[in-house]
């Protein structure tokens, strides 16, 4: 039988006694985003369903099994037997629950994401800046497939855009060559 707990902070451990193995599976759910992750320990049979104690340090979890009393800490994301029997000094028990779903059942499922808005033009002055291209005052540099590179030509004089074919500026006025 498996059993389950939320220790809050958005994480529910599972754990389950398979054969002399406990297998133990902190699950992470914020939103947007869950991660798990699952460990085994050497612990021999359970003789009674678990207990966990929230504490100072973290989770404790505490087993009671044919080889005697086992303890695990849960720190963060970290799980790590313990040796001897640490304190419960100020500890909270918390409660553990039967389950018969596994992690993976139980995680909530995951909304599809939203695709990206596309970035807005920041603006500083009289300088505004696309994703790919740039304005400041009359003078303007573009990067992508919209004008090929033959084509791209600036007014040496004012650096407003300029077609290939203009014989003259018609910002300025400014005489172009070819």
């Amino acid at each position: 039988m498996s059993y389950v707990c939320d220790i809050g902070t958005g994480q529910t451990i599972y754990l389950e006694n398979q054969g002399m193995q406990t297998v133990v599976t902190t699950v992470s759910h914020t939103p947007g985003q869950q991660q798990q992750a699952t460990n085994q320990f050497q612990t021999g049979s359970w003789t009674q369903p678990p207990e966990m104690y929230k504490t100072a340090q973290g989770v404790i979890i505490k087993l009671r099994t044919e080889w005697g009393d086992r303890f695990m800490q849960i720190q963060g994301g970290t799980i790590h037997a313990t040796a001897g029997h640490p304190s419960f000094q100020n500890a909270q028990q918390l409660n553990v629950q039967p389950t018969q779903s596994t992690p993976s059942q139980e995680m909530p499922e995951m909304q599809p994401m939203q695709p990206m808005q596309p970035m807005q033009p920041m603006q500083m002055g009289n300088m505004q800046m696309n994703p790919m291209e740039m304005r400041m005052g009359n003078m303007e540099m573009r990067m992508g497939n919209d004008a090929p590179q033959s084509q791209r030509k600036f007014c040496p004089q004012c650096g407003v855009g300029v077609k290939a074919s203009d014989r003259f500026c018609s910002s300025c006025g400014h005489k172009l060559t070819s």
